[in-house]
């Protein structure tokens, strides 16, 4: 008995007489009769694994009436097997026309400026406009990547210059951040020891309130510190008579 055999990763379509009868699940297939049956057999095998396509070198005019030229990288894969065969004339064909008209209707209203801003939201964009429609044909959709965005030659030029200034521009707002971070942590480090210095006076100020013999110590020290550095004279203890005879001494005529 003649045997069909229908590998792990397709599925078949039996029509007989023209006609279609039933999808073929992977394995070995028996028909009783064929192929001197007077009916008329033919199969198509559909490859149902995750495929990729790519809609390059399509040149769309944007919004702010630039030319770009962008590639569209799609994933895919025949979920509805039957629908794939007999919807249209060819599902990838089909999945390429429908990405591509995506593709234009989407960038067609965007700047220059917003399809550089994300990348990310015109991939989007695309695979959610298409899936529906390509549902409908038995094919779904599972990603829409812009693989490549091409610019005129000029404009390519002046995109380089703005992103090198701009990446100048990032360092040195970085530099001035680590600079205003140290001055910063320097002023903080002053106003803490200056607090530090002000409680500890604090501190011996009040000890010095509580203890008279402490406050004459202290004075003591300032006055040999300033005894130490020279050129001056200090009578400590003397009295108000000796102070009176100092200043006649003074004023007497000199020898």
């Amino acid at each position: 008995m003649p045997k069909v055999i229908v590998e792990e990763t397709y599925r078949g379509a039996l029509y007989e007489d023209g006609k279609f009868v039933r999808i073929l699940g992977p394995g070995r297939h028996r028909f009783r009769g064929w192929p001197f049956s007077r009916k008329s057999r033919r199969f198509v095998f559909v490859d149902i694994r995750n495929r990729s396509l790519t809609i390059k070198g399509q040149e769309i005019l944007t919004a702010d009436k630039v030319a770009i030229r962008t590639s569209i990288l799609v994933n895919f894969r025949v979920v509805g097997i039957e629908a794939a065969l007999h919807s249209v004339a060819s599902y990838e064909d089909r999945v390429y026309e429908d990405v591509q008209l995506s593709t234009r209707r989407i960038l067609a209203v965007k700047t220059l400026d917003e399809i550089l801003k994300d990348r990310n939201e015109i991939s989007d964009g695309v695979r959610n406009d298409v899936r529906e429609a390509a549902a409908s044909y038995g094919v779904e959709i599972s990603r829409a990547d812009v693989k490549d965005l091409i610019f005129p030659g000029n404009l390519r030029e002046i995109m380089n210059r703005v992103l090198e200034t701009e990446r100048q521009s990032e360092a040195m707002l970085i530099q001035a951040r680590k600079e205003a971070e140290a001055t910063m942590l320097r002023a903080k480090g002053e106003y803490e020891a200056l607090e530090t210095r002000l409680a500890s006076d604090r501190a011996l100020a009040e000890q010095l309130e509580r203890s008279p013999a402490l406050l004459r110590l202290k004075e003591l020290e300032a006055l040999r510190e300033i005894a130490e550095s020279g050129g001056n004279s200090f009578y400590i203890g003397l009295g108000d008579g000796f102070s009176h005879l100092l200043a006649r001494q003074d004023s007497s005529p000199a020898d």
